[in-house]
């Protein structure tokens, strides 16, 4: 709940509907349950739902199967899906199009190299990691098509040592930004920046953080900050709108609702200075094209 990403995103969702509507948490406001391995998910749903929560969201394309037997089991129990489409009339699925933030991602990788190479490091190979890996490889070639970019899937998003040991062999190999979308796992590129950054004020290397505004995590000391701008994903926003239709008795049961860059889902974070106004402004360009429907 504190990876400073994804789980983070919607659990600050959650904290901020019910400030905003007077709960408080715990039983009869907001809560939590932490899965410690898969072998959780169907318990923790469960315990939820039986502590009486009027909505209940699994956070992550991970718990599909098991929102799909809880919500059978369960049919006047509200429950969400993000990441991911449950087929359940008492389901509201929750989809982001990554590829678009990802992009812009790209974009802004591809004119800030110095040399050309670029990498991407992945959680686990599933079709949500696949959209940002996907979005990210257009939008560097589309700036610059002869562009290497280097691609490793850890196969988790809880293992930061698997990160830093694959940031390590990639700033090793030339590359000088790497944009990770591998939730807690990408702690790991983090902390390999800055170690290289800490030691060496001259080494040019750069990471572009996911889900949340990861410039807190790229602090090397006082004046020296690594992350070059992180791909917002909205799911804090997201949380927060089903939350709402639930509580106007518009619960979206049945439906999936998709937030792109048109409706704010996803977006860069503001670079604090790191990235020029002339990419910005590339960089905007895009944005628009796509929002637009220009490029899909």
């Amino acid at each position: 709940v504190d990876d400073k990403s994804f789980n983070q995103s919607a659990w600050e969702g959650i904290q901020k509907f019910g400030k905003d509507n007077g709960l408080t948490k715990g039983n009869g406001g907001y809560d939590y349950l932490q899965s410690e391995s898969d072998a959780d998910y169907n318990q923790n749903l469960n315990s939820l739902i039986r502590r009486d929560f009027d909505l209940v969201f699994g956070v992550g394309f991970m718990m599909e199967d098991a929102i799909k037997e809880i919500a059978a089991e369960n049919p006047d129990s509200m429950l969400a899906i993000i990441d991911s489409v449950v087929e359940a009339e008492n389901v509201a699925s929750i989809l982001f199009k990554e590829q678009e933030g990802a992009f812009l991602a790209g974009v802004a990788a591809a004119s800030m190299s110095k040399t050309g190479k670029i990498g991407f490091v992945g959680g686990v190979d599933i079709p949500v990691i696949n959209r940002f890996h996907a979005g990210y490889l257009e939008g560097a070639k589309a700036v610059n098509p002869n562009i290497e970019v280097m691609v490793d899937y850890t196969g988790a998003f809880d293992k930061p040592d698997l990160g830093k040991a694959s940031a390590n062999l990639m700033y090793s190999s030339g590359v000088d930004i790497i944009f990770h979308a591998a939730g807690g796992t990408g702690n790991g590129v983090f902390a390999e920046a800055k170690e290289r950054k800490a030691k060496d004020a001259n080494a040019n290397v750069w990471v572009i953080g996911v889900d949340a505004d990861q410039y807190a995590e790229g602090q090397v000391d006082a004046n020296t900050n690594i992350t070059l701008t992180s791909m917002l994903k909205g799911v804090g926003a997201a949380v927060i709108d089903i939350s709402n239709k639930a509580k106007e008795g518009k619960f979206p049961g049945g439906t999936t609702s998709v937030y792109g860059l048109a409706e704010d889902g996803v977006g860069l974070a503001d670079s604090r200075g790191a990235i020029p106004e002339d990419v910005l402004k590339l960089v905007d360009e895009y944005s628009k094209k796509i929002a637009d429907g220009e490029i899909k």
